[in-house]
């Protein structure tokens, strides 16, 4: 009987240390992937969580197009008309067919470039915008620095290839959040066919969106494919789900949809969306001189959230910024400091603190009162 206990006990604590050891070690396996270059970018907190050679400069073919759409976006009018040039029109690769002299709008320009990638539309979209191909590259090379892509530059606005045209992962990772930010290009993209005129045809132009992402990912947004030869396959992908948005990008990838595909399920799965700070919350008592109290509660003037995997939550620290005491008066949401919040050492986030409660300023009388009530 007693061997019988033993026996038991023994079983049982050896299921419990497996247990133990499958909750400790369940990390979701990195995936693999065919990409040349990868990145996974998290569109909420800007966290990469996957990256396979991030800074290797890289032909990216047509996911230019993302770059193209976002500067047209920015300083262009939609319904504005394009008249197509000669070198628009001639303009090689895949196309949306504009002839000399049509006319079109910045917006059926964008769905063309966009849906049917055509280089066309890019050409006139670039002179429509800058006047010249060439002023609108370095315009579009100017933008993607001011949005942290500094080793991308661009020669054109289509793709086609040129030796001095490239990216990487992590620069048209940048380039494609900033581009989702945008109302119009999540519309545009996200378009599954539209028509748009063709004067001297008997039919229209229909244009089906090329993406496959839309069939083969729940969730899936965007972005835009791009090939040549030098480039390989190259796809900037989005996600979203539960309100969480992933960036997808893979630079000469064999295996492009299944690339993506494992790289999104990797960052869907593998991490949870930490709530850190609430807005509201009381984070800590902060002194006030000069008020009629001593004391007012530094509350969060925002949530912040941050993707986490397991065992991660002790990586995070906190870090307050304020020059205490606070002085009087003050008002109730006036802010008064803010919050670090550091992941692996690095700040992540930044959140202003505001005072929980208003704080009037006491006069003269009062406060050599105040002080004549200490030194007793």
């Amino acid at each position: 009987m007693l061997k019988r206990v033993t026996f038991l006990i023994m079983s049982l604590l050896l299921c419990l240390l497996f247990f133990s050891f499958s909750v400790v070690g369940a990390e979701t396996a990195l995936p693999e992937i065919s990409a040349e270059a990868a990145v996974l970018l998290d569109w909420n907190s800007s966290r990469i969580l996957y990256a396979r050679n991030p800074h290797l400069p890289r032909p990216m073919a047509s996911t230019t197009k993302i770059m193209t759409a976002v500067v047209a976006l920015e300083r262009g009018i939609l319904d504005n008309e394009v008249i197509t040039s000669p070198r628009a029109a001639n303009t090689g690769g895949s196309s949306i067919w504009l002839e000399e002299g049509e006319v079109k709008t910045l917006e059926e320009l964008l769905l063309g470039l966009m849906l049917r990638s055509g280089n066309d539309a890019a050409v006139a979209i670039a002179e429509h915008i800058s006047g010249s191909v060439e002023n609108f590259a370095e315009l579009m090379t100017e933008r993607a620095r001011e949005l942290g892509a500094r080793n991308t530059s661009f020669r054109n606005p289509h793709g086609l290839h040129h030796p001095e045209h490239y990216t990487t992962a992590y620069d048209l990772a940048l380039i494609s959040a900033h581009g989702m930010g945008i109302k119009e290009f999540r519309r545009i993209i996200s378009t599954p066919s539209t028509v748009i005129s063709w004067p001297g045809h008997p039919w229209d132009r229909f244009l089906y969106n090329q993406n496959k992402l839309f069939t083969l990912y729940q969730g899936a947004e965007g972005i835009k494919t791009g090939w040549t030869t030098p480039a390989g396959r190259c796809f900037a992908g989005a996600a979203v789900r539960s309100g969480h948005r992933l960036i997808s990008v893979v630079l000469n990838a064999p295996r492009l949809w299944e690339d993506t595909v494992a790289l999104l399920d990797y960052g869907f799965t593998g991490f949870q969306y930490r709530c850190l700070v609430e807005e509201g919350q009381y984070l800590k008592s902060v002194a006030v001189v000069d008020g009629e109290s001593d004391k007012v509660e530094a509350l969060a003037s925002r949530s912040f959230c941050y993707p986490l995997r397991t065992l991660e939550d002790n990586e995070v620290t906190y870090r307050f910024i304020i020059n205490e005491p606070v002085k009087a008066p003050l008002k109730a949401g006036e802010r008064i400091g803010e919050l670090e919040i550091c992941f692996q050492q690095e700040v992540v986030g930044l959140i202003d603190l505001l005072a929980g409660h208003e704080v009037k300023k006491i006069g003269f009388f009062e406060r050599l009162k105040r002080k004549l009530g200490r030194r007793e």
